[in-house]
């Protein structure tokens, strides 16, 4: 157990221990790496949370040692539908908007729209393995309006949606798009199917390949350009290619094939991030899976690099000068890990969320807002897990224009820099100390605010702020988060720890 640090933020005594790097920071000569959208940080909801159904259990409920391999494992159990009218729901999600709201996942393939008042039928429609109903879809419309975000989706493309020789009809994709403008609703953007590559797993025909893939898209590409003309077409939504977990080639369609398939068609190209799979789905075998002990190593982190870089390699190949989308990730595949929930993962996020912001990712739809371990919020409760406050400091602090601060990334502290959000001329520096056991100094040449996120125990849920532990107020006011003022000189980082560095006054021209 790590006791809980208590900052003195003079400092000087743990800068006799710190190790110094990147001497003479200078916030105001910082040159633009990127821009990213103004919704950068945004975040997913299973369709299966609003349906209801079968989703992955909580650590806590599984026997230790059980995966998806443990024979007579169920390593599932049944929500019902996700109520987001839920008063706290709405509040901590409205204050990280703007941001895109994603309702898809693998359940979306073959969830059938019933598209009429009243409750869903007795019995799932032949090609379909789930109902969605009217009340429950406007319940969504609501909840973006209610937090000011835009909606990102994808439609069935099961069976059930295909005509009699197998092609794509879009019947039902119609049928959401003409009821969401109905009760005056948008989609911004819209993938067409959930993980193409991995379509046998979700719902399409026996067989389906890439030039079945390239028939659909034919259909839906000019089905949505005339439907729903200001819809972003984003694609294709892969996963699992080009990093440290592949599902193996005689398994799946390639992203390769599907694209050479379809020819340049995407409005922006998008794609998942998994580097890592579960414990669930047998996440500790080497290469596969990672440890909570792993989750400051550098291969760790860097993992995103890879994944990246074969689908920017893709893009560039298919789909030349189009932006890229990530529109799925989180710490690991099959519901995240055991501590995914705590704050050792907030490492991962914010050191994910700033390394592709500086690669011009445009947006990350984090999974979940609030299901299963790795959900910002607790599906029970919704109260914040230590994730949701580094995405709430996120949201307060990074603005969309992307610094290079300088210096190296490899090894402790890693450093990113924003333009500070809604303040012209002022930089936000992120520094993450990966250092488990010592304080490291970094020295900037400008007064600034300190933001710096700790906690009593690295696989614990609580989290403190400069020291104070942040927590609901009464009625579930979200507490006020402020910075603690910090001479220009030398910063100590404690050992690992999080720490923004607010500097208003940097008269940065690239943050006007």
């Amino acid at each position: 157990m790590m006791k809980r640090i208590v900052l003195a933020f003079g400092m000087a005594s743990l800068a006799l221990y710190g190790q110094s790097q990147n001497a003479g920071l200078n916030p105001a000569k910082m040159p633009v790496l990127a821009t990213v959208d103004g919704r950068f940080q945004s975040f997913n909801v299973e369709m299966l949370e609003v349906t209801g159904g079968r989703f992955w259990k909580p650590y806590k409920d599984v026997k230790p040692g059980t995966t998806v391999g443990t024979p007579g494992a169920d390593l599932y159990q049944y929500r019902p539908p996700v109520d987001l009218n839920q008063t706290r729901l709405r509040k901590l999600t409205a204050a990280l908007g703007p941001l895109f709201l994603r309702v898809s996942g693998t359940w979306a393939n073959s969830t059938y729209f019933h598209n009429a008042d009243g409750p869903a039928p007795a019995t799932v429609p032949k090609g379909f393995n789930g109902v969605l109903t009217r009340g429950e879809w406007k319940g969504v419309v609501d909840f973006t309006r209610a937090v000011n975000a835009e909606l990102m989706v994808s439609f069935a493309t099961s069976e059930g949606t295909r005509d009699a020789q197998g092609l794509w009809t879009p019947d039902q994709a119609r049928a959401l798009l003409a009821y969401t403008k109905s009760i005056g609703g948008r989609i911004a953007a819209a993938e067409f199917m959930n993980e193409p590559n991995v379509a046998d797993r979700g719902g399409a025909p026996k067989g389906y390949d890439a030039a079945a893939y390239a028939r659909d898209i034919a259909v839906f590409r000019a089905f949505l350009k005339r439907e729903a003309p200001g819809t972003l077409f984003l694609g294709p939504g892969s996963v699992l290619e080009g990093g440290a977990v592949k599902i193996p080639a005689n398994d799946a369609l390639r992203s390769e094939s599907l694209l050479a398939a379809t020819g340049p068609v995407y409005d922006a190209f998008s794609y998942h991030l998994y580097a890592a799979l579960s414990q669930r789905c047998g996440g500790a075998l080497p290469g596969v899976g990672t440890t909570a002990a792993a989750a400051f190593s550098e291969d760790w982190l860097s993992r995103p690099d890879a994944v990246y870089a074969y689908y920017a390699g893709l893009r560039d190949r298919f789909e030349p000068g189009k932006p890229i989308w990530l529109t799925e990730t989180a710490d690991a595949g099959c519901g995240g890990n055991p501590w995914a929930s705590t704050f050792l993962d907030t490492f991962r996020y914010l050191d994910q969320h700033a390394r592709l912001a500086q690669k011009g990712v445009q947006m990350i739809a984090h999974n979940t807002l609030a299901s299963s371990d790795y959900g910002l919020l607790n599906e029970n409760t919704l109260n914040p897990r230590p994730n949701y406050w580094a995405a709430l400091l996120w949201r307060k602090l990074m603005g969309s224009t992307v610094l290079n601060p300088g210096g190296s990334r490899t090894g402790a502290p890693h450093l990113y820099a924003h333009c500070l959000n809604d303040t012209p001329g002022g930089v936000v520096l992120l520094a993450i100390n990966t250092d488990r056991g010592a304080a490291r100094t970094i020295t900037v040449s400008a007064n600034s605010e300190r933001y710096t996120l700790t906690a009593p125990e690295l696989e614990g849920t609580h989290v403190d702020l400069n020291g104070k532990e942040l927590q609901l107020g009464a009625g579930d006011s979200i507490p006020q988060l402020k910075g603690i003022g910090v001479p220009a000189g030398e910063i100590a980082l404690p050992a690992a720890t999080i720490t923004f560095l607010v500097i208003r006054n940097a008269h940065n021209a690239n943050c006007r």
